[in-house]
């Protein structure tokens, strides 16, 4: 007998919950049509889940999530939870994390419905649910099995399962072809630094994201998740790029030693928090530049100068950074 999963809702918004699919369903170039057995289980109600009759063409060709710095709030969709007994405390450090376990997916039961961060949940994009990442954030995922790796956005809490450690979109499980039921991912989370130095655009690699340290042919310790310690700081700690990723920055000043440039980084943190995650220092041309960014138009950044204008009473200047 099958043991049904529970989702719930609250003030989270929905709590995606592991969905397992009985087929794998191929496309074309046209609509397909999901098998009359495609169905997961799962709900609180017991009701079943799965793809929607007719499937979009082309989903193997839904660009994956490109990451952006978010600036984490406390609270909301951050704030510490309980579900079936288990409290979770969300992650709201810009502290990597590396994990292994099994990923499920969820489809048609949920979609149109509100997510935990309360935008709509669309099975079609690229986004996923997770217990305790960052509500934004990003995740690379990995499947092992075939060395195919997909970028999603975490806009969603979930799932609640001992070995699971992420619930995909549709169209994440099936780029990763794990449609077929649960199966063993690798996670890892892109960081503001791994955004903000264009880390996180390297391509598809063979090897796993971690390495093993267990003898050769035991078997791997299947993780829930792996949180940030609590001694984390409050406000992210930025390092020194080496480079700079593509795309508009907002320069706040050019020093001559570094010194400068980080007492001046020091008083942005102070006085503009939300600026916090997206400064950084270059070393470029002899100068330590202080920017923020990336940005991915010169609208926004413009749109950003103009907030430390109206907040500091100076001139920020625009960058591209190419």
């Amino acid at each position: 007998m099958l043991k049904l999963s529970l989702s719930c809702s609250g003030w989270f918004g929905r709590c995606a919950l592991p969905l397992l699919a009985t087929a794998a369903l191929g496309l074309a170039g046209c609509a397909s049509r999901a098998p009359l057995n495609a169905a997961a289980y799962g709900g609180k109600d017991g009701g079943k889940d799965g793809p929607e009759a007719i499937i979009p063409a082309n989903l193997q060709q839904v660009p994956d999530a490109q990451p952006q710095i978010e600036p984490i709030r406390k609270g909301g969709p951050n704030k510490p939870y309980e579900v079936l007994g288990q409290r979770y405390e969300p992650i709201t450090s810009d502290a990597p994390l590396i994990e292994r376990g099994l990923a499920s997916w969820y489809g048609k039961k949920f979609h149109g419905r509100s997510t935990s961060s309360g935008e709509i949940y669309n099975m079609y994009a690229m986004t996923a649910a997770h217990p305790t990442l960052p509500i934004p954030s990003y995740a690379r995922v990995r499947n092992p099995a075939n060395g195919r790796e997909v970028l999603v956005r975490i806009n969603d809490r979930g799932p609640f399962h001992s070995t699971r450690i992420i619930d995909l979109s549709y169209t994440a499980a099936l780029k990763l072809d794990v449609l077929r039921g649960v199966a063993p991912v690798e996670l890892e989370r892109i960081t503001f630094e791994d955004i903000r130095s264009g880390a996180w655009q390297r391509g598809p690699v063979d090897a796993p994201l971690f390495a093993s340290t267990q003898p050769a042919g035991a078997p791997q310790p299947l993780s829930p998740f792996m949180v940030a310690t609590k001694s984390a700081p409050e406000v992210p700690v930025v390092t020194l790029p080496r480079h700079a990723a593509p795309g508009f920055w907002v320069q706040m000043g050019a020093y001559a030693k570094l010194d400068g440039a980080e007492q001046f980084r020091q008083k942005l943190l102070q006085e503009l928090d939300w600026m916090a995650p997206l400064l950084a220092v270059f070393k470029d041309g002899g100068l330590h530049r202080l920017q923020a960014g990336p940005y991915s138009s010169r609208a926004d950044a413009h749109m950003a100068a103009e907030r430390v204008k109206l907040a500091l009473n100076m001139n920020a200047l625009v960058v591209e950074r190419r």
